[in-house]
């Protein structure tokens, strides 16, 4: 088996990052920072995981923890399951995902697409819990208890954050330094700790903001709840988070997620999914304080392609 170097490349997974850096120009209203956002949608399975999941197979392959003859098990929103389903196809792994009707079909039916075996646990009305995602990570443990198995374990894998450090250089690069404050939603924690970590090396002052769903503020020490902001908000503190990661957290609602997605598509071009419209919520909120000549960067985590059967984009959509 060819095992991926991240020096020399291969194949398709050398198109994983250097996504582009645009300014949103229509919602953010006058008198705010600039706001920039990473087109994490322009990876290849249209999320910014490809990253995560590239960092967690190199890694475990070329330390021994994934053999040759081994298989990579993972508990999954959806988007990192099909991220690192996409990398274990480039490289000839077998995968099983454990998942859940309460994530898009779109994202189910893609892992399926890249040969992932597709184990799913039922949701309480098609939302996000503690419950559920409590039960998809022991699903996932029971399954790696096996020989050969290896656990991507997103939640706990130093590996995870690792992979977000190129992020961070990209977005440097393309403003010459120019930041002021990074934003980013929380599911879990790994990616606003490998940005902020990153950013921070280059310069201390750099504001970092937490977004979460304001039904389950449990970052903020709040009580956890349901809601249907797909990929963040687990309903616990992930494991790996501590307060000096992010300066400051935000809460965004489902409803003002979905609305932002929407005006995002319309009046931005910019098609994603409802962690995206959080995370643009947040941002303008921290331009509209840090005002003009500050620049703020979030992302957009993933295309909008992902919850096309979700509602999200009809003129009623569920919240």
């Amino acid at each position: 088996m060819m095992v991926y170097s991240k020096v020399s490349g291969a194949g398709i997974l050398g198109f994983v990052g250097k996504t582009p850096l645009v300014e949103l120009t229509s919602v953010v209203p006058e008198g705010c920072a600039r706001v920039f956002v990473k087109v994490e949608s322009q990876n290849p399975t249209g999320s910014m995981k490809d990253r995560m999941a590239l960092s967690i197979i190199d890694r475990a392959a070329e330390s021994g923890r994934l053999g040759p003859s081994g298989f990579v098990v993972e508990y999954t929103g959806g988007s990192t399951g099909t991220s690192l389903a996409f990398v274990c196809a480039a490289l000839g792994y077998p995968i099983t995902v454990v998942t859940s009707d309460a994530f898009s079909q779109e994202k189910r039916d893609h892992m399926r697409a890249l040969g992932a075996t597709v184990i799913e646990i039922p949701s309480e009305g098609g939302k996000t819990t503690k419950k559920l995602i409590r039960s998809m990570i022991a699903e996932a443990e029971a399954i790696a208890s096996g020989p050969d198995a290896f656990l991507a374990d997103q939640f706990n894998n130093p590996d995870a954050a690792a992979g977000y450090a190129p992020l961070a250089d990209e977005v440097w690069t393309d403003l010459d330094g120019k930041l002021d404050a990074f934003v980013q939603s929380v599911g879990t924690a790994q990616c606003i700790s490998g940005v902020s970590a990153a950013l921070r090396e280059r310069r201390k002052a750099i504001e970092i903001v937490a977004v979460e769903p304001a039904e389950s503020p449990v970052i903020s020490g709040g009580a956890p709840g349901s809601h249907k902001i797909e990929g963040v908000g687990p309903g616990f503190v992930p494991p790996i988070w501590t307060d000096e990661i992010a300066d400051d957290v935000l809460l965004v609602s489902t409803e003002e997620a979905n609305a932002m997605t929407q005006r995002l598509a319309k009046e931005e071009a910019l098609f994603a999914g409802t962690s995206s419209g959080a995370n643009v919520v947040a941002t303008i909120r921290v331009a509209e304080r840090l005002g003009p000549g500050k620049t703020v960067v979030t992302l957009i985590c993933d295309t909008g392609l992902k919850y096309l059967s979700t509602g999200l984009y009809s003129t009623n959509a569920d919240t």
